[in-house]
């Protein structure tokens, strides 16, 4: 599938917004919603994975087709529809410069194709999209794919910040690139802090931390140093939630009243997770959220005490 052709499709972020949000009128909280988080579809992994070679051995991706695919299912069916579905990173294992990579691009872009219309996809980057280190061409290769790498997006009188967090884990090919993304934070986080939205959610790959702001450096988290940093400007802002992928296994905490979400994945389990998805409910107050495997969400939808909160005004 052709860029062109994709932004047929999706609603691709430009100009550091999404357009399928940009009507004025979704900057005003009318009531509940929801959305579903989804992370690390990962086409190639789970071969990758079983043989024992990240690097080369992602060479076939049937079993994350069928779960992209079941997703997508369990996603239409629900009523009513959430208002976006967001992909927290890793949307194909090829890396820039590997073998596989347009193959893999090119059929999760064809299973997304299946997401009803009415649902608005959210595309963030991951290192497996743009590189551990990433370069200028291969961010520019991600925003042609899939849209802009940073953006903000208003929904219902929330405001959604959309992150490259492989700038905050090791910009040093990309130095101007990290720039241009602190200045432009900067930026949102002080209308964030003007308390002019009822919320401010961020979206990011890699998270913050995994349990405790205070927790070893890792492979799977950000730097101490740097979460730190960031965990502080963010609740500052007000920022009351960060939801993230990366680590194939459910996890998260709290520090202070900042809610850092981990989500397991869509396709390749690191833990004892399955395969699923998160329903996330925004109401005046607060940010629920709960992870479903996709055959529970698929076969009983959301729960009914998730369904009463999205009927209070």
């Amino acid at each position: 599938m052709s860029a062109a052709e994709a932004d047929g499709i999706f609603h691709r972020a430009r100009g550091r917004t999404l357009d399928a949000f940009s009507s004025e009128k979704e900057r005003e909280w009318k009531g509940p919603f929801y959305f579903i988080q989804g992370a690390d579809p990962q086409f190639g992994l789970m071969k990758a994975w079983s043989v024992g070679d990240c690097d080369k051995g992602g060479d076939e991706w049937e079993q994350e087709i069928r779960l992209t695919e079941q997703a997508v299912h369990a996603i239409n069916k629900l009523n009513p529809r959430p208002r976006f579905l967001v992909l927290c990173g890793d949307l194909i294992h090829a890396m820039p410069g590997m073998p596989w990579r347009k193959e893999q691009t090119a059929d999760l872009q064809r299973v997304l194709k299946g997401v009803h219309s009415e649902i608005p996809l959210v595309f963030v980057s991951g290192n497996h999209d743009i590189g551990n280190v990433p370069t200028a061409e291969s961010v520019s290769e991600f925003c042609q794919t899939w849209g802009d790498d940073y953006f903000s997006f208003w929904v219902g009188g929330v405001l959604f910040l959309v992150l490259n967090s492989q700038f905050l884990y090791d910009a040093s090919r990309c130095p101007a690139l990290k720039q241009a993304q602190d200045l432009w934070l900067e930026e949102q986080l002080s209308t964030a802090g003007k308390r002019a939205c009822q919320h401010a959610i961020v979206f990011q790959h890699i998270p913050l931390f995994l349990q405790r702001i205070d927790e070893d450096d890792d492979y799977f988290n950000l730097t101490t140093s740097v979460r730190q940093e960031m965990a502080d400007k963010f609740i500052k802002a007000g920022i009351k939630a960060v939801f993230s992928g990366h680590y194939h296994r459910n996890a998260g905490g709290t520090y202070q009243n900042l809610d850092m979400v981990v989500s397991s994945a869509i396709g390749c389990q690191l833990g004892k997770d399955t395969h699923g998805l998160r329903v996330v409910v925004v109401t005046a107050e607060n940010i629920v959220h709960r992870y479903y495997s996709l055959d529970e969400l698929s076969e009983r939808g959301l729960d009914p005490d998730l369904m009463e909160l999205m009927k209070k005004k």
